[in-house]
């Protein structure tokens, strides 16, 4: 189990992310169009001014159970201990176990 701490903090980045996402999109798209260097340096320097923890690669997937920050499976959300776990239970539907 993830300390409750770093569950908190990754939601914070998320929340921040989505405030900021389209300040963040349409600064990127202004600085495409723009041909002077000077006029990119002006449009990147708002950019920066945004906080650090609005940027989306900061952001990390945790465990929906348990807020394991590895070995997560996009498609359930879970980490892959957890996730075996409930295919053993048959508590995922189409998850079918590996025997050969």
């Amino acid at each position: 189990m993830a300390r409750k701490s770093l569950i908190h903090r990754e939601k914070k980045r998320h929340k921040l992310e989505q405030k900021y996402q389209l300040i963040r999109r349409s600064s990127k798209k202004e600085i495409s169009k723009v041909l002077p260097l000077s006029e990119k340096w002006k449009i990147h320097r708002k950019l920066q001014s945004s906080p650090r923890n609005s940027a989306p690669i900061r952001l990390h997937r945790r465990c929906f159970l348990t807020g394991r920050p590895r070995a997560n499976y996009r498609d359930f959300g879970l980490s892959g201990h957890i996730l075996r776990e409930m295919v053993y239970a048959c508590l995922l539907p189409g998850a079918i176990r590996s025997s050969w």
